[in-house]
């Protein structure tokens, strides 16, 4: 019987979406399970305020003192069980010093930077599967089911607001988040341009650009709105991720690589336009959009690598310059007018 369970899993954004469902599981498998998920500094803006769960917050950014900080946070603590859901190095260091009877981690092909020597019992492997579905399994060496792909990310009646002041009621919505954390994830400035121009004119909906504070962010979506012939909101570095994460509930589609906001916005049943030659859409694309990607990647790896899919480890990334030119203009027009009849009596 497990009574007290605590998560590792740091970051990045879409990730930490996937966990989600985890702890939703955890708390429907088994109720009144005390869970405590340890947690980076940003990701916790996201999900800090889940029912149920205590969360540490752990400073990658602050060295050695992290680590000291984390061991004193949980001194005199066990868990029955910990899911070290994450491989990088300083991830598996903070798993050093977290308690732990049962301590659950990846299969031998995902393991890397040692992460062998902080677990005693592994998932299975799985050849070619989501993240999300990876994640999902971590319950399973529990004697639990696979949490299954059900999201709740808590907004405040201000985060809907937010929304509502910037979203048209009377017209479809196209958000474009057009900023990987990889810069060649990223699509030009002004292919975004030529996708949102047909958006307003051949769709007449309307257009919201959204991004964090960062320069290289707010230099994209501004690119992107001189580049345009029609009008476009740029919000980019003018919301929290809360207000985000309620604009994309409210809207109808969202345009964006392989970034945080396309697994928020499949998360709480927002439809995602993908745009993936970087990387793998069926291992990393929006959970609940595949349909609705433009994938180039088998094309980009091809080029880029000399391998095909097939050929390449799961999970390998085409990430070289020149890769994400593979998705044409035409490319992303076309699933959008596709997108468009298949949700034309929504």
């Amino acid at each position: 019987m497990i009574t007290s369970l605590c998560i590792l899993r740091l970051s990045a954004i879409g990730d930490v979406t996937h966990v989600v469902p985890v702890v939703l599981s955890l708390q429907a498998q088994q109720p009144g399970i005390e869970i405590t998920w340890i947690i980076g500094k940003v990701e916790h803006r996201l999900v800090g305020d889940l029912p149920g769960v205590e969360f540490i917050v752990f400073d990658k950014k602050a060295g050695w003192r992290g680590y000291r900080d984390l061991r004193r946070q949980l001194r005199g603590r066990r868990f029955d069980a910990l899911l070290h859901m994450q491989v990088a190095l300083r991830a598996n260091l903070a798993a050093a010093v977290i308690p732990a009877r049962v301590r659950v981690g990846y299969d031998r092909a995902r393991s890397k930077d040692l992460h062998q020597l902080f677990i005693n019992q592994r998932i299975d492997a799985a050849p070619q599967q989501h993240v999300r579905d990876c994640l999902a399994s971590f319950l399973e060496p529990l004697g639990l089911a696979a949490a299954a792909p059900r999201w709740t990310i808590p907004l405040a009646e201000t985060d809907h607001d937010f929304a509502r002041r910037h979203l048209d009621p009377t017209r479809r919505s196209l958000v474009i988040s057009p900023c990987a954390s990889h810069p060649l994830r990223n699509w030009r400035a002004e292919r975004y341009a030529a996708l949102a121009d047909h958006a307003v004119r051949r769709h007449d909906m309307q257009v919201l650009l959204v991004g964090s504070p960062a320069p290289s962010e707010k230099d994209m979506c501004a690119a992107i709105a001189a580049a345009m012939v029609e009008p476009a909101l740029d919000l980019c570095g003018q919301d929290t991720l809360k207000q985000l994460t309620a604009l994309l509930t409210h809207a109808d589609l969202l345009v964006a690589p392989d970034t945080g906001p396309a697994h928020i916005a499949s998360a709480v049943g927002t439809d995602v336009l993908g745009l993936f030659a970087a990387s793998n859409p069926l291992r990393s694309g929006p959970y609940r959009s595949l349909e609705w990607c433009v994938n180039r990647y088998p094309e980009a790896l091809q080029e880029f690598t000399g391998k095909t899919v097939a050929e390449a480890r799961w999970g390998a990334k085409a990430e070289f310059p020149g890769a994400m030119d593979l998705i044409t203009v035409n490319d992303a027009t076309a699933m959008l007018d596709r997108w468009m009849v298949a949700r034309a009596n929504d």
